[in-house]
């Protein structure tokens, strides 16, 4: 379920996301800020394009087939930011194979929705994890 937005007067626009998404984005979790060695991790995504807006990259590091950690660099919307910091959380702890199934859907659902507009953001969220995952893959078979 997503809240709609209503224009407050000329300059102010109502927050029209979950207080789920709102947390997220004001209060990120396991992002990585600066330059990155990502040679400390184990498989590495990275989706979206400048010109769209969206650039996701997904750092994993894994031990046994688990995912025992999962960093983050959005340059994007708050959308964009929470579903990635949302998704960072929901992987940690799950096998390669359970966190490949996740889809764009589990991700909206965790934050309380998404405005329609903006569920292409929780499409770049998984398909970085993905792309992670198959880097890490190609590195260990």
């Amino acid at each position: 379920m997503t809240k709609q937005g209503n224009v407050v007067d000329n300059n102010q626009v109502e927050w029209v996301y979950s207080d789920e998404v709102k947390d997220h984005f004001m209060n990120p979790r396991n992002i990585l800020c600066g330059e990155i060695d990502e040679k400390t991790f184990d498989g590495v995504g990275q989706v979206g394009s400048p010109a769209c807006g969206d650039v996701m990259r997904v750092f994993i590091k894994v031990k046994d087939d688990i995912i025992v950690e999962c960093k983050w660099q959005t340059f994007g919307c708050a959308s964009a930011i929470a579903t990635t910091s949302v998704m960072s959380e929901m992987v940690i702890g799950m096998t390669l194979e359970e966190a490949m199934k996740i889809g764009p859907m589990d991700i909206v659902k965790k934050l309380g929705g998404l405005p329609e507009k903006k569920i292409h953001c929780s499409v770049l969220g998984d398909q970085g994890l993905r792309k992670a995952i198959e880097d890490f893959q190609g590195k260990t078979f």
